[in-house]
């Protein structure tokens, strides 16, 4: 460990304290999230310039993608019509000259100023004789003679809080001069081992690297710092969840789990029985289980909670399971409860709703309900259970961990086993950031005779053929789904946009029976509707995405998502499930005409495969890094540098080098440097972290 300045001290010193940003500046960073100097060091360049190797104007080649540096000798405005405003600058290196235009980029007349030295990359080509740039990126630079920039590898950073990129690495370099040298809380031998360089070294090449080489080692070593933070803090969790926890040997072999699968009426796979084994195995030990179970939708999760419930029911413990909704927890109810009469254990559902609530509370309080699946209604106050021995938490992602830790914590004495179930698949990378410190069972194996649901693309202009095709499933016997568009940050609109779709289709169906349902329904009125819908008396369900996770209609054979651009890969991979549960073929349409890259990527995605895994990376992929976390629990911290799907081979050394760390040092006392930097840059998500 070096002499110097660590991170967490760095923590401890304000933006505005660092030369050049005592005033406004400082503070629009902190309002921008950067509001100490170890903030400043960590907001890293996203692309940089060489500029040893930049070429005159004159000799840049046409038709591929350069960066040209020159400094702006006029700025213009056009708007030759409404909604359309043209921005061009007149760019000259001392000996030619470039034309670049902008579209609809207003904003660029008030960056660009005359006499400011800008960077442009773009595609270059030649127009009416002259050079020219459409909508190129552009970076202000600093003046010309500055040493920053003059010859030099120059970082472009991202600007934040109106911060430009100019300032920031002037801020930066005056941050890092006297910072110098930091610390590094690595062992030396560690570092060795690995291949790392120390940490001053990273801090100050990934920012002001001489040349392009010494940047891909300081990136390294920093993503190696971001992932083993997480990581060591996930492996203090799953420490203190097996030394310091008290769990409950549960009794295997009693019968009721067997006499269980053998009344079903179908043969079990082989995935699920090596679940349950996996599941059991955990049941049995005196540590309390921590298990995440995924997979596919349609691939028998249901049934191995139900295998984890008996367990411990066979034992004189009673299950909990909880779900997002109250839709969910009564579609859950309705699909345990006949399987749970196969082997006589009493079972009852408790949500905000439920008309005999009070009676459903004295029975779990008392110990003469076996199974209790509910909303978080499970953890409010007033709820108790008499031995609680199993939780099942369905759909984590929509739970924080504190609504998870609140049902575990219903029980009195030792702590009750837990499986947490997601029917959105995880990609393995992910898992071990976002649930690092659970076991994980995948089924990856479906039941015989579960048919691939066709998935087709339409535009709204086509809608004739999907209505043909939804009326002769109905006079089959079928049923069919329409989603309506999904309207960001306002459920008051969203609920307007499915009640006008359910009217407009009730003239494009006045021969079916139509049914509307959305989040904002009574309790009980959405009850009714997902009885007429499993009853057959609804043909076709119009409804916004509560259906989203966990409907089992195995009668509906259409599934129509409209606006499907706007929507999430996993959204629509869950919406796709809600069709193909049954025996007959099934057809999920996506009616969009995107809007933007992002929105075709995800469509051709959608209509490439069914496969769960891979949309989930293909996911990963097209949000990157900004919202990897997006559908996580309350607290997840965001990856600021490391990116999951490019660094897996990163996170799985630092993984493994925290988890040997934190066996060997469990209190990390012997890395006080490590300990302090985990409270000091993850803060209060350290202890999310670290809440077993």
């Amino acid at each position: 460990m070096s002499d110097g300045r660590s991170l967490a001290y760095l923590t401890g010193i304000g933006v505005e304290r660092v030369q050049g940003l005592s005033g406004a500046r400082g503070a629009d960073l902190r309002k921008a999230g950067i509001a100490t100097v170890a903030d400043l060091l960590l907001h890293t360049p996203r692309r940089y310039i060489d500029r040893s190797l930049l070429a005159p104007l004159a000799e840049l080649p046409v038709g591929e993608e350069v960066t040209a540096i020159g400094t702006v000798k006029k700025v213009a405005v056009r708007r030759p019509r409404a909604k359309m405003t043209i921005v061009e600058a007149t760019i000259f290196d001392g000996a030619s000259y470039l034309f670049a235009v902008w579209f609809n980029q207003p904003f660029r007349a008030r960056q660009l100023t005359e006499g400011s030295e800008v960077a442009l990359s773009g595609r270059i080509e030649r127009f009416r004789g002259r050079l020219q740039m459409k909508s190129p990126d552009a970076d202000v630079l600093d003046r010309p003679a500055e040493s920053l920039i003059t010859g030099r590898v120059v970082p472009v950073h991202p600007s934040a809080g109106g911060v430009g990129p100019g300032w920031l690495r002037r801020a930066i370099h005056n941050a890092l001069s006297r910072a110098r040298p930091v610390s590094d809380p690595l062992p030396a031998e560690m570092r060795e081992r690995l291949g790392l360089c120390d940490r001053d070294t990273a801090l100050f090449d990934i920012h002001f690297p001489e040349t392009m080489d010494a940047i891909g080692p300081a990136r390294q070593r920093l993503v190696f710092d971001e992932l083993f933070r997480l990581e060591v803090a996930l492996a203090i969790r799953k420490h203190r969840q097996i030394e310091e926890e008290e769990g409950i040997e549960h009794v295997l072999g009693a019968g009721l789990v067997e006499s269980f699968i053998e009344s079903l009426p179908y043969t079990l796979t082989g995935a699920q029985r090596r679940v349950i084994g996996e599941i059991q195995h955990d049941m049995a030990s005196s540590h309390p289980m921590h298990r995440l179970l995924q997979g596919e939708v349609g691939s028998g999760k249901t049934i191995v909670a139900m295998a984890a419930l008996l367990t411990g029911v066979q034992g004189g413990f009673q299950g909990a399971v909880m779900a997002p909704t109250e839709v969910l927890a009564e579609q859950h109810y309705l699909g345990l409860a006949p399987l749970a009469a196969l082997v006589g254990v009493r079972m009852a559902l408790l949500t905000g709703s439920s008309q005999d609530r009070t009676g459903v509370i004295e029975a779990v309080a008392a110990g003469t309900v076996d199974v209790v699946v509910g909303t978080h209604a499970l953890i409010q106050e007033g709820v108790g259970f008499d031995r609680l021995g199993i939780a099942v938490v369905d759909e984590q992602h929509r739970f924080g961990v504190h609504q998870r830790v609140g049902l575990r914590d219903k029980a009195d004495g030792p702590q009750p086993d837990l499986l947490i179930m997601t029917a959105t698949p995880i990609p393995r990378t992910l898992a071990m950031t976002l649930y690092g410190d659970l076991d994980v069972s995948v089924l990856d194996e479906m039941p015989a005779g579960r048919k691939e649901v066709r998935t087709i693309g339409a535009s709204a202009g086509e809608m004739g053929p999907i209505y043909d095709l939804i009326r002769t499933e109905v006079a089959a016997g079928r049923q069919a789904f329409v989603v309506c568009p999904l309207v960001e940050d306002s459920v008051k609109l969203q609920v307007a946009s499915a009640t006008a779709e359910y009217e407009r289709l009730q003239a494009v169906f006045p021969d079916l029976r139509l049914g509307l349902l959305h989040g904002q329904m009574r309790s009980a009125d959405k009850e009714s509707v997902m009885a007429e819908m499993r009853a057959g008396d609804i043909d076709v369900l119009v409804a916004t995405t509560v259906i989203e996770v966990g409907i089992d209609i195995t009668n509906a054979t259409v599934m129509v998502v409209e606006d499907a651009d706007r929507f999430g890969l996993s959204q629509l991979h869950q919406l796709r499930g809600r069709v193909g549960r049954g025996e007959h073929p099934s057809t999920c349409v996506l009616v969009a005409e995107p809007t933007t890259p992002e929105g075709e990527q995800r469509l051709a995605a959608m209509l490439a495969t069914t496969d769960g895994f891979r949309l989930a990376e293909e996911d990963l992929r097209i949000r990157k890094q900004g919202t990897v976390f997006g559908a996580r629990q309350a607290g997840m911290p965001d990856l600021r540098l490391a990116d999951i799907l490019e660094d897996t081979e990163t996170l799985i050394v630092a993984r493994r080098e925290a988890f040997g760390l934190v066996a060997d040092d469990p209190d990390l006392q012997r890395h006080p440097e490590v300990a302090a930097e985990l409270q000091a840059l993850l803060g209060g998500e350290a202890e999310w972290l670290m809440i077993s």
